[in-house]
């Protein structure tokens, strides 16, 4: 008898793993930027920045950054988005979160972070993606919380392009670079 129930015991045990690892999420999810100059993948690190992480998902979600251009680039720095349509109006997005920096995550270059006022906790929609190695952004705590993992080619072709001023703004492409859809393409 003993011999029957052995293979019953693995078998079990093996579709109990299987259920198990099957009902667990992708520990760092990806979003995909499609833009008018090409893809951008961003990891996010729910882990370091969990209140970010979410924020972000939450904007990705309710399809808030399609349409929304890069309105802030300046070569040597970063490139910004996450805010401002074509026509340079602010959307209007969720209330500012806590402030996550100080997690482990530095502005390196290909890093993504949030974009603020001096208020320590007024992030909201807009971030940016690190050119550089900034590590003076650390120490002003500007959270990051993912990196780009495909298509820094593209972070790169954006940072070239010529920018001016538009309605108030600085550092503007003259030629609008548009965030056409952001889905999340790997985990929730």
């Amino acid at each position: 008898m003993t011999r029957n129930i052995i293979p019953i015991l693995i078998t079990a045990s093996i579709f109990l793993a299987g259920v198990a690892l099957a009902q667990t999420p992708a520990a760092n999810p990806k979003v995909l930027f499609k833009t008018t100059k090409g893809d951008i993948t961003i990891e996010l690190y729910p882990a370091k920045a969990p209140i970010t992480v979410a924020n972000i998902l939450a904007y990705v979600g309710d399809k808030f950054y399609d349409g929304l251009i890069f309105h802030r680039v300046i070569p040597g720095f970063m490139i910004q988005t996450g805010g401002l349509t074509a026509e340079m109006s602010q959307k209007s997005g969720k209330p500012a979160i806590k402030n996550e920096s100080g997690n482990g995550l530095k502005n390196a270059r290909g890093s993504a972070a949030m974009a603020r006022t001096q208020d320590l906790d007024s992030a909201t929609s807009q971030f940016y993606i690190n050119l550089v190695n900034n590590s003076q952004l650390d120490e002003m705590k500007y959270c990051a919380f993912g990196k780009v993992v495909a298509g820094m080619d593209v972070v790169d072709a954006i940072a070239k392009v010529p920018t001016g001023s538009k309605r108030g703004h600085q550092n503007v492409p003259l030629e609008p670079i548009t965030i056409l859809s952001a889905t999340v393409v790997d985990g929730k």
